[in-house]
C-alpha cells in the first residue's frame, strides 16, 4: 500500500515535472518563466503573499480591498457616471429581472477558479465583490491562501452576500453562482444567495450590444469585448483566463504570489466593467428611445415584449426601424407582435414596409 507521501506526490507534481496535476485529471500546463516576469518586476522574491498582493491575511484566506473614487475612469465612464439616480435607483433594471424591481443594494460578483469544468473538485480561490458606497465604488476580494481556509473564506463572503439586495454577475447563472453554492454545500453551510434576485448581465448584453458578427457565431459577447466596444476600455497585459489556474497552482506549489498580482487585477477589472455596463444598460432602459442606437433599441424592445410591456416594445421597435443595421429585424418583430395583438391592419403595413411594397 502506498504511503500518504506517495499519494500526495501523485496529486501535485514536483516543480520540474510540468506543473500541478489534480488526481484523476490531466496535468496542468507549466507556467512559462517569461510570463511570470510580468508580475515580478520590483517585487522582492521572498516577500510574503499579503505584502505582494496588498491584502490582510486572515485564518487561511486573505482580504484585499480597493476603493475607487467618483472621478475614477474606466474607459469613457467614470464611477460617478455609473451611479444610479436618486429618484429611482436601478429601477429601470426591473425589465431584466422579469419585471421585478431590483432590491437595493447591488453586489457585483466574479470568481476565479481552479478550473472551468465545474463539479465538486473545482474551487473558487478568488471571490471578488463590488458595490457602490457613498459615491465611490468598493471592491473586496477574498483570496484563498490555503485550502484549509475555505470554510472561513465562505463565512466572510456570507457577511457581504447577506447585505446584498440583488446579485449581479456575468454568466453567473451558468457558472459562478452554482459553483460557489456547491462549495457552501460541500462544507454543509447554508448558501447566502438563496432567494436573492440575480441579474446575469450576459443575457442583456447579448440583446443590447451583440453585433452582426456575433450572430454568426463570433465571441463578441465576452466581457472584455463588450467592455472595449461600449466603454472604450482596452486592457493591456491582461492575464488570459486559461492561464489563471496555472498561476494559482504555481503559488500553491512554491509560495510565490507574484504571478497572482495580475490575476487579482484581472478580477478587479472584471468587476469594474460589470458595474459600468450594468449602469450603461440602466441608462439605456430609462432613457428616451432616441438616445439609443438602433441595435440597442431593438434589444430594449425585445426585453419589453418579453415582460409583456407591449406598448413600450412597439415604441422601441419603431425607433429601431429608423436606423441602419436593425431595420429589417425590427420591422419583422413589430409585425409579429402586432399580429399577436390582433392589430392585423398595422401588422400588414409592417410586412409591406419590410418587403418594400406600398
Amino acid at each position: 500500500m502506498s504511503s500518504l507521501a506517495d499519494r500526495l506526490r501523485g496529486v501535485i507534481r514536483p516543480r520540474g515535472e510540468g506543473g500541478p496535476r489534480v488526481e484523476g485529471g490531466p496535468a496542468g500546463p507549466p507556467l512559462p518563466e517569461d510570463e511570470l516576469e510580468i508580475d515580478r518586476r520590483g517585487v522582492p522574491s521572498g516577500a510574503p503573499a499579503a505584502e505582494i498582493l496588498g491584502g490582510d491575511l486572515r485564518d487561511g484566506y486573505m482580504v484585499v480591498e480597493r476603493k475607487y473614487s467618483p472621478g475614477h475612469r474606466h474607459g469613457r465612464m467614470s464611477v460617478a457616471d455609473s451611479l444610479p439616480s436618486s429618484e429611482s435607483p436601478w429601477g429601470a433594471l426591473g425589465v431584466l429581472l422579469d419585471g421585478a424591481a431590483p432590491r437595493e443594494r447591488l453586489v457585483f460578483i466574479d470568481l476565479e477558479t481552479t478550473g472551468l469544468a465545474g463539479g465538486a473538485g473545482t474551487c473558487a480561490f478568488l471571490v471578488g465583490c463590488g458595490w457602490f458606497d457613498r459615491g465611490s465604488f468598493r471592491v473586496r476580494q477574498f483570496f484563498l491562501s490555503a485550502y484549509a481556509g475555505e470554510r472561513a473564506l465562505l463565512d466572510a463572503l456570507r457577511e457581504v452576500a447577506g447585505d446584498a439586495g440583488t446579485i449581479v454577475s456575468y454568466n453567473g447563472k451558468t457558472f459562478d453562482l452554482p459553483l460557489i453554492e456547491t462549495r457552501f454545500l460541500f462544507h454543509r453551510m447554508e448558501t447566502p444567495f438563496a432567494g436573492v434576485p440575480h441579474l446575469d448581465m450576459l443575457h442583456p448584453a447579448r440583446r443590447l450590444w451583440r453585433s452582426d458578427e456575433d450572430e454568426t457565431g463570433g465571441s463578441g459577447c465576452r466581457l472584455t469585448n463588450i467592455e472595449a466596444a461600449q466603454l472604450g476600455y482596452v486592457r493591456e497585459d491582461d492575464v488570459p483566463g486559461f492561464e489563471i489556474p496555472a498561476r494559482y497552482f504555481h503559488y500553491v506549489r512554491s509560495g510565490d504570489a507574484r504571478p497572482l498580482c495580475g490575476v487579482l487585477e484581472h478580477n478587479r477589472l472584471d468587476i469594474l466593467a460589470l458595474a459600468a455596463l450594468t449602469a450603461r444598460a440602466a441608462q439605456v432602459l430609462a432613457g428616451p428611445p432616441d438616445g439609443a442606437t438602433p441595435r440597442e433599441a431593438l434589444g430594449v424592445a425585445r426585453l419589453f415584449e418579453r415582460v409583456g410591456r407591449t406598448d413600450e416594445a412597439l415604441t422601441w421597435y419603431t425607433r429601431a426601424e429608423h436606423g441602419r443595421g436593425a431595420r429589417a429585424d425590427a420591422l419583422r418583430a413589430r409585425a409579429l407582435l402586432l399580429r399577436r395583438l390582433r392589430r392585423y391592419a398595422d401588422a400588414a403595413q409592417a410586412w409591406r414596409d419590410l418587403l418594400g411594397v406600398r
